[in-house]
């Protein structure tokens, strides 16, 4: 049974103080993140203790290219942490983000028309 404070489930409240701790209260990334931007290892070694957890998932799951959005999807966190923490690990050197292509701000119509027919097959 799960215990309660303020109205809110313990384990969920943790988790968002878990969020919180790892992103270092940062709701923004670095720099400007799609969240259809793809994300690949910089990496083929695991990453070793000295780094969080979910550096560690991100790095993994990596290994396939794969979305901002499927990276907070999979790892079932906010899309603005999971944001926070691959511009992060850009940064450091652990994954390379391929952003996509905008013209005049507008995004593309075929990566408009991709994502429809995705959520289509859902």
């Amino acid at each position: 049974m799960a215990s309660w404070h303020n109205g809110e489930p313990e384990a969920e409240r943790s988790s968002l103080v878990r969020m919180y701790a790892v992103t270092g209260g940062r709701t923004t990334p670095r720099s400007r993140l799609a969240m259809e931007a793809l994300v690949s290892s910089a990496t083929s070694a695991q990453l070793g203790m000295t780094y969080t957890r979910e550096y560690r998932a991100i790095s993994e799951l990596c290994r396939q290219v794969r979305s901002v959005a499927e990276i907070s999807a999979l790892l079932s966190v906010p899309l603005g942490v999971a944001r926070v923490l691959v511009a992060d690990m850009e940064a450091d050197g652990l994954v390379k983000v391929y952003q996509p292509q905008l013209d005049a701000g507008l995004p593309d119509r075929s990566l408009l028309e991709r994502v429809l027919s995705g959520l289509r097959r859902l």
